[in-house]
């Protein structure tokens, strides 16, 4: 059998597309906007044997500046289809940014990223393939849209659901959605996938919309793809542990156990070389580099317990107290400096902090605030569980077992990469830079966990392949 076809829209760094690899799939076209995650992009495709011009076609470019006609003539110029590519795409794949999108942030109707999954609509219309994945947030769900035309110019009316719109513009383009229950109407709260099901480290759900040409068999229910067990963080980056004598400890006790499988894998490779059919081991770990917390910084991260956010470690020292902090020097000093307390003598601070549960409220929390900062999302992993949903901020994690944040390599780990995946551009930006820049980190917590997308790629190819 000749390798099903798949376009892959949006595809950031890549995440999306190795699972689609490791499905058994043929990438000929993938499309994205960054030029930096493009860069990591086609690093790894060309390391995979995927060489643009021969057996897939990438482009760095916005989606609205694509045609169907564009994208299929690119295709049917590679060289490995010698000027008679006669099949039909089986696949697009994408997942328009989400942003617009997103429950943390503004959720502004009008943002023009919550229109962008009208150019996918465009393509998928123009290019008719046999099957479309659509990934988004959770927030998808209960958004609501003003103004909203769709690329053939229907107009929506105000507050219209953006799942409604989508219900709508399938079905006028010949596609049914893939349902999971016996109702008429799509009930798209049972479209949420989580990525912990399916051997992601991370507690990571997401909207998944599979849609299906009328006359094609419809995909396997993806449920027949989850894993017995959950991977936990332990299991997905302990030979990270900076530390020697924590990390032996944590490898032999996971070794004891026989729960070195997740590493080893991720170590050996997952997505099969197009030239030899086998998986790109790793033979050294890069995205290794960490921030230089200043010494008042791991101080304070030292308070956190395991699963304890910002906002919990404030609760319980509320009750506990905050005598521990009298040991920690530099994080004493950097509160009378620039804790912002009005303390004139450095004693008055220590003689508070021995006398806090006498304070009041007001000043309790606000020398709690000075020790812990507003940061009241930052949160210290549990080792034994997954992961929280990765994001693109790496100081919004503390290690389970180090006082410090994530590599770039260990959230990769969580979102399921392989090691020999090599993330390029800046590590990471600041400030206003995030709104232009997509520097290593924000590739990582944006990507579509590899091993997700695997069994979303399979749920379709597996039919095709019947």
């Amino acid at each position: 059998m000749k390798k099903p076809l798949a376009i892959d829209l949006f595809c950031g760094a890549g995440g999306m597309s190795e699972g689609i690899l490791q499905a058994g799939f043929h990438i000929v076209f993938s499309n994205d906007k960054s030029p930096e995650a493009s860069l990591t992009y086609k690093s790894r495709h060309e390391q995979l044997g995927l060489i643009n011009g021969y057996n897939t076609f990438f482009l760095t470019e916005d989606i609205s500046k694509l045609t169907g006609n564009f994208i299929l003539n690119s295709i049917s110029n590679l060289e490995c289809f010698k000027n008679k590519f006669d099949r039909k795409i089986d696949v697009i794949f994408g997942g328009p940014p989400c942003q617009g999108f997103s429950r943390a942030g503004k959720r502004e109707k009008n943002d023009p990223r919550n229109f962008l999954f009208r150019e996918y609509l465009r393509i998928v219309s123009e290019i008719n393939p046999n099957y479309v994945v659509m990934e988004n947030v959770l927030g998808l769900l209960d958004t609501r849209l003003n103004n909203f035309v769709s690329y053939n110019l229907e107009k929506y009316t105000d507050n219209t659901f953006v799942t409604d719109i989508l219900e709508n513009e399938f079905k006028k383009i010949g596609y049914n959605i893939k349902k999971y229950n016996s109702e008429k109407k799509i009930d798209f709260k049972k479209l949420v996938l989580n990525a912990s099901d399916f051997g992601v480290p991370q507690k990571r759900e997401r909207v998944i919309i599979i849609a299906y040409k009328k006359d094609m068999p419809e995909p396997k229910d993806i449920g027949e793809y989850k894993k017995k067990y959950k991977v936990s963080i332990d299991e997905a980056i302990s030979d990270l542990i900076t530390d020697t004598n924590m990390r032996n400890k944590e490898l032999q006790k996971l070794e004891k156990e026989n729960r070195l499988g997740f590493i080893n894998e991720t170590k050996n490779g997952r997505t099969k070389s197009i030239s030899t059919n086998l998986p790109i081991r790793s033979n050294e770990i890069n995205n290794i580099e960490l921030s230089g917390h200043s010494p008042y910084i791991v101080e304070r991260f030292s308070l956190y317990r395991a699963g304890e956010t910002t906002k919990d470690v404030k609760n319980r020292l509320l009750i506990e107290g905050v005598e521990q902090v009298l040991e920690l020097k530099c994080l004493l000093e950097y509160i009378f400096k620039y804790g912002k307390l009005g303390y004139t003598c450095y004693e008055l601070l220590i003689e508070d902090i021995k006398n806090f549960k006498v304070l009041s409220k007001e000043k309790r929390e606000n020398i709690l605030n000075a020790i812990l900062s507003k940061k009241n999302i930052r949160i210290r992993l549990d080792k034994e569980s997954p992961s929280r949903t990765i994001v693109t901020l790496a100081d919004d994690y503390i290690s389970p077992f180090e006082n410090r944040t994530f590599s770039v390599r260990e959230m990769a780990r969580l979102q399921s990469f392989d090691d020999s995946f090599v993330f390029l551009g800046k590590r990471t930006t600041g400030g206003q830079r995030r709104k232009i820049e997509v520097p290593q980190y924000t590739q990582v917590g944006n990507a579509v966990p590899p091993l997700l997308a695997k069994a979303i790629a399979l749920s379709i190819f597996d039919v095709i392949k019947d």
